[in-house]
């Protein structure tokens, strides 16, 4: 039976790519002009977001740092991606946050000032967790 956190990295890429999918979702929603539609589906890549950084954080809690097996250029890749993923999911946390209370306070073209960097920024860091767990997992060695 494997351990419990062997998972996590699989769930926590699951989640990342989840996210994407609602926030690119989200944002056709919003330019269809569907607004409760629009508010649905990005608590919903919040709530996905939360819990994979909720899981996130419990598996490097319990596991500690995973190292890149990989030497060449496929390391020099995989470490470019992980600094601009690493930095801008920090950036995301409080850019979220302040997207999302602006939202729900109906303070709109606050929200929307910030959304156009919150969104692309959030994205990002969602397809790219999944690309980086897919090279620290499953590119051969």
């Amino acid at each position: 039976m494997p351990a419990p956190t062997s998972v996590l990295p699989s769930i926590n890429a699951a989640l990342n790519g989840i996210s994407a999918v609602l926030l690119g979702v989200g944002r056709w929603q919003i330019h269809r002009g569907r607004v409760a539609h629009h508010r649905k589906v990005m608590l919903a890549a919040f709530a996905t977001s939360t819990a994979f950084l909720c899981c996130y954080l419990w598996y490097h809690v319990h596991v500690g740092s995973v190292r890149f097996q990989h030497v060449g250029q496929v390391r020099t890749f995989y470490l470019c991606l992980l600094a601009t993923h690493t930095v801008l999911a920090a950036a995301l946390v409080p850019l979220v946050l302040l997207t999302l209370s602006r939202a729900l306070r109906s303070r709109f073209l606050l929200h929307k000032s910030i959304a156009r960097w919150t969104w692309p920024i959030w994205m990002y860091v969602s397809v790219t967790g999944v690309i980086v767990y897919w090279l620290l997992y499953h590119v051969d060695r």
